[in-house]
């Protein structure tokens, strides 16, 4: 998978198409991705102690992985990626502006 946690991403498809964020989980198996305030769920939280009062947290779910582009940090623009081997290292490559991600 090209898109790893602390990337940040463009949405190019559904409710949040255009919308940028910072991707904060990665599963690989299911290959799917959660991006920071985006594809918001609501949750009904229980109090946890008593005297607490139960209340509704906003929280981020996850999103297929082809509907997210990979934003470059150089050039700032949704890109495709490629990989270069250096010194037994796997490295990203922006395919627009030719450096590192």
């Amino acid at each position: 998978m090209k898109i790893k946690k602390g990337d940040t991403v463009l949405i190019i498809s559904g409710k949040d198409k255009g919308k940028k964020g910072k991707v904060l989980e990665v599963f690989p198996k299911e290959a799917r991705v959660v991006v920071e305030r985006v594809n918001l769920r609501k949750k009904h939280q229980r109090p946890k102690k008593s005297g607490e009062k139960g209340q509704i947290v906003e929280m981020s779910g996850a999103i297929s992985v082809s509907n997210v582009k990979l934003v470059c940090p150089k050039c700032g623009k949704a890109v495709k990626t490629s990989y270069k081997i250096l010194k037994n290292s796997k490295v990203r490559i922006c395919k627009k502006c030719g450096e590192a991600v």
